[in-house]
């Protein structure tokens, strides 16, 4: 396949979203330019489309070469201004690529968008017209150096797991201090997750989570209980009651995660099965008397890549310890069966009761 020319500037993408737009268009249609480059603060062009019967609607349209999540918003305000004037005119944004999340984001604030690559989607009431299309999910032009943004890996589980953890103001110092890792990995991540809007900086630049449910969610889309760690499977010959008992107070660093340890917030059904990270799977099982099994396994042991787990554990009333409600509510949405319907119930709990486990 030809690769596509890659636009250079804010020209080059307007030139060509309204080129993508006419292929599109259905016979009888068309697009025209009102405008040449920027004649107003709040759009940076007009464009106006042609129904068959002469009938026409006014599009406003802002030129962006890149878009992040929270851009979705401050771009309403600014089109609106305009959409409001021009009645039934509908605000667009164009960019050289829209990420499929940035595409969500825009959809879901009511606007149209068109990128280079041929994504698009235009909802124009009068005249009515739809078009909606698919280009690439993949930035056709992000250079072999450039890093992805992204959540994998232990430092950012650990700036995560501190974010989630506690509900306070952060000072970027502090941040580091409470995660534990080092000044340039907690830029690379907070710049990622205000980029996707999922930390905001106030006005004395500190940093702040608005919801806390969105960035544990995020972070499932990167981390898992099995992809995360080293996972070994074994069977409790006498029971998953039996492993509890022989748990709680053992000498090996552990933390049980799973459907286990989520019943002592919100219990969902009873647990069928035991997923515990441990730092030595191989001591632990042997005081667990647990044998290897390739199948009909009952219990899932996790030497994990990072040591947060093991972070703001509990202990239950038998002694047992468990790990945190966050990092329990990201393993229950990454493992098996019907752990992500435990998940949401969990989830809601800690909703419901944010102040008995998030900390200042």
């Amino acid at each position: 396949m030809e690769a596509l020319p890659q636009p250079q500037n804010e020209a080059e993408v307007l030139r060509a979203a309204i080129a993508a737009l006419a292929n599109r268009l259905p016979t009888g249609w068309t697009v025209q330019s009102l405008s040449d480059g920027v004649h107003d603060a709040y759009y940076d062009a007009l464009w106006e489309v042609v129904a068959p019967d002469g009938t026409s609607a006014t599009l406003v349209v802002e030129a962006k070469r890149v878009v992040e999540k929270r851009d979705a918003l401050a771009l309403l305000h600014r089109l609106e201004r305009t959409t409001r004037e021009i009645s039934g005119s509908c605000g667009v944004v164009v960019a050289r690529y829209l990420s499929p999340p940035v595409r969500k984001r825009l959809s879901d604030a009511g606007l149209s968008y068109i990128d280079a690559t041929g994504n698009m989607h235009l909802n124009v009431l009068r005249p009515g017209l739809y078009v909606a299309d698919r280009g690439a999910d993949r930035d056709p032009w992000r250079g072999p150096g450039r890093p992805r943004g992204t959540l994998k890996g232990a430092p950012a589980a650990k700036i995560v797991r501190a974010l989630l953890d506690h509900d306070r103001v952060w000072a970027i110092r502090e941040l580091v201090g409470v995660a534990g890792v080092s000044t340039g990995s907690t830029y690379r991540v907070t710049v990622f997750l205000e980029s996707e809007d999922l930390a905001r900086r106030n006005n004395s630049g500190a940093m702040v989570v608005p919801d806390w449910v969105a960035l544990l969610r995020r972070w499932s889309e990167d981390y898992g209980f099995v992809r995360s760690s080293r996972v070994t499977r074994w069977i409790a010959p006498r029971g998953l009651s039996n492993l509890v008992e022989r748990g709680a107070g053992s000498p090996v660093q552990y933390a049980v995660t799973g459907t286990l340890a989520a019943a002592e917030w919100a219990s969902y059904a009873p647990a069928r099965s035991a997923m515990i990270y441990a730092a030595d799977a191989e001591r632990a099982a042997q005081l667990w008397d647990l044998r290897p099994a390739d199948a009909g396994a009952n219990v899932m042991l996790a030497e994990p890549e990072t040591d947060v787990v093991f972070t703001r554990t509990l202990a239950t009333a038998s002694g047992l310890t468990i790990a945190a409600p966050t990092q329990v509510a990201v393993d229950l949405m990454t493992g098996p069966g019907r752990s992500p319907s435990e998940a949401e119930e969990l989830i809601e709990w800690m909703t419901r009761n944010e102040s008995s486990w998030r900390r200042q």
